[in-house]
């Protein structure tokens, strides 16, 4: 059985999607009251496969990328210093590629931080099958950070912004969403979208017999029920559910656009089936306009 700490994990390569993402991690370790653990992947071991580098060159070049990793580190903690001269900081520099590294760091944390592009041991990290690899199989929430239009800029303000598609995978991304929006003292934007025709639905062909009115009222039902728990546990959230006949990423993307942060869940059904596994997952992590944070169900021991 793991064991959580209490810290949110950033990963670093000195590069400006990495630096937004770093200090997207201290203001919410700063705010959550944690750790903040910051690691830069080395990858030294790629050194000595078709290198060409034997002998005291590859010596002077692995002194190089390991002065460089601890400046990338110095730098980074730096950073979070100056944002909260009280956080706890730790760092680890290892030496191995990031995605496994990564993942393993989630083991251990509350929260999994990583930026939108990067150079270095961190080269295309949210870029096709990678972020998705890292989301899919971290053990915690992972953070993908993006800012508007495709830059660093990353959004301090807005509502938190949450996916539901009734399954009980989207309880944990629920929670995690109200938990965010209570402290930050902002609302809390509650998106189901849903189509009369779903073909991915083993229910497929009765929702093209049932008239769009019947469903959109079971659909209302469906999200005041998922909603309804909550609302008693953070009655200082103000909730503004939403609910559209649309196809959940165009959804989430336009809601991006004005939120601080989008939460949803691994997977799901209806709307958000293979949720990191096909289109939507893809679109929000390549195209949306705020962090993205990835909630998966715990895992049964």
């Amino acid at each position: 059985m793991n064991t959580i700490d209490p810290r949110i994990t950033v990963g670093v390569d000195g590069s400006a999607g990495s630096t937004a993402a770093l200090a997207w991690a201290a203001k919410t370790a700063s705010l959550r009251h944690l750790q903040l653990r910051i690691v830069h992947g080395l990858q030294l071991t790629s050194l000595y496969y078709g290198g060409g580098l034997p002998g005291a060159g590859a010596g002077a070049l692995f002194d190089a990328i390991q002065a460089d990793g601890e400046r990338i580190i110095a730098d980074a903690r730096g950073l979070a210093t100056s944002i909260d001269k009280d956080l706890v900081i730790t760092t680890e520099l290892p030496n191995a590629p990031p995605v496994p590294m990564l993942i393993d760091e989630s083991r251990h944390a509350r929260m999994l931080v990583v930026g939108r592009s990067g150079a270095g041991g961190f080269t295309g990290m949210l870029v096709g099958a990678t972020a998705a690899t890292v989301a899919s199989h971290a053990h915690s929430p992972v953070a993908l950070i993006r800012g508007r239009e495709d830059t660093s800029m990353v959004p301090d303000s807005g509502p938190v912004v949450v996916g539901i598609d009734g399954s009980a995978n989207s309880e944990p991304a629920l929670g995690v969403a109200f938990e965010e929006a209570s402290l930050r003292g902002v609302p809390l934007v509650a998106v189901h979208a849903w189509n009369d025709v779903t073909y991915e639905d083993t229910h497929g062909t009765a929702r093209i017999l049932t008239q769009p009115e019947t469903l959109e009222e079971g659909e209302q039902r469906l999200m005041a029920e998922r909603l309804a728990g909550w609302r008693e546990k953070y009655p200082d959230v103000e909730v503004r559910p939403l609910l559209v006949r649309d196809r959940p990423r165009h959804m989430l993307l336009e809601a991006s656009e004005t939120a601080q942060l989008v939460v949803v869940g691994s997977h799901g059904r209806g709307g958000f089936t293979g949720m990191l596994l096909g289109s939507t997952s893809q679109a929000l992590v390549q195209h949306a306009q705020c962090p993205v944070l990835v909630v998966r169900p715990e895992r049964k021991a």
